[in-house]
């Protein structure tokens, strides 16, 4: 069978490359889904589902270009503002996203995760995710990390306060020199919902917006940020290999020379 040009420009891509020019981690702001619809006379909802069947068509391709972990923006502790309906709307694809996508995963051998305060999540969504993850948690050809309900400031002070409550526990146990030990990196990421994935390497927003909205703060800290003006339910497998090629056209210095 030919392979499409975005398949063959992948191919080439990945000659001669070693591991270092390739991103262990990418991270995708889902953007643009409700611009999507509006300019073409659809519901919201519509938007959100065809930004679900764009993942589906990408979530080989992460695996033919050798990229272990993939975090993706689904829903951000911000987003409860927006109006109930669309809100109940984005649950309820949420549920079938997982529900008919899981065999998928089974068959491509992908790790679903989930980054993110679950408890608030609607009892049959917390379910299905809590499903989905135990039933491919085994995997290893690519780790899918979804955020949802997630806000990195919110991560970050659930991080502190998890190492805190543990500091205490020393503290009341008498071992005064781990309570009062500073707070390494290594350990407040220990207790980051991302864990043990390692750093962002790529940041990719489509959309046009020139922000990172609260997303991954800590895992960014270096990453570098890919911004198109291509609106998420538009992305397609040429716009990913775009992306990761000017990633490798990247120089990066991690504050060095």
């Amino acid at each position: 069978m030919e392979l499409s040009p975005a398949r063959q420009q992948a191919q080439q891509l990945l000659l001669g490359t070693d591991n270092g020019a390739r991103p262990r981690h990418v991270a995708i702001i889902l953007d643009g889904n409700g611009r999507w619809a509006t300019s073409r006379g659809l519901s919201r909802s519509e938007g959100h589902r065809a930004g679900g069947e764009t993942l589906t068509r990408l979530l080989d391709f992460f695996i033919e270009l050798r990229v272990p972990s993939v975090s993706l923006y689904v829903f951000s502790t911000e987003n409860w503002r927006r109006p109930k309906t669309e809100v109940k709307a984005i649950w309820r694809l949420m549920n079938e996203f997982f529900e008919s996508r899981l065999q998928l995963c089974m068959d491509l051998k992908i790790r679903v995760m989930a980054s993110g305060d679950l408890s608030r999540l609607p009892t049959e969504n917390r379910r299905r995710v809590e499903r989905v993850l135990e039933m491919t948690r085994r995997h290893k050809r690519l780790t899918v990390n979804f955020c949802v309900n997630y806000g990195s400031q919110a991560e970050i002070l659930h991080a502190a306060s998890s190492v805190l409550q543990l500091r205490l526990q020393a503290l009341e146990q008498g071992q005064h020199k781990k309570a009062f030990a500073p707070i390494s990196a290594r350990e407040l990421e220990r207790h980051l919902y991302t864990y043990p994935l390692p750093p962002v390497d790529l940041l990719v927003r489509p959309g046009g917006e020139w922000r990172i909205s609260n997303f991954l703060l800590w895992q960014s800290a270096y990453a570098e940020i890919y911004v198109t003006d291509t609106l998420w339910p538009d992305f397609t497998e040429q716009h990913l290999v775009q992306a990761l090629l000017w990633y490798q056209s990247r120089k990066r210095r991690f504050g060095g020379l």
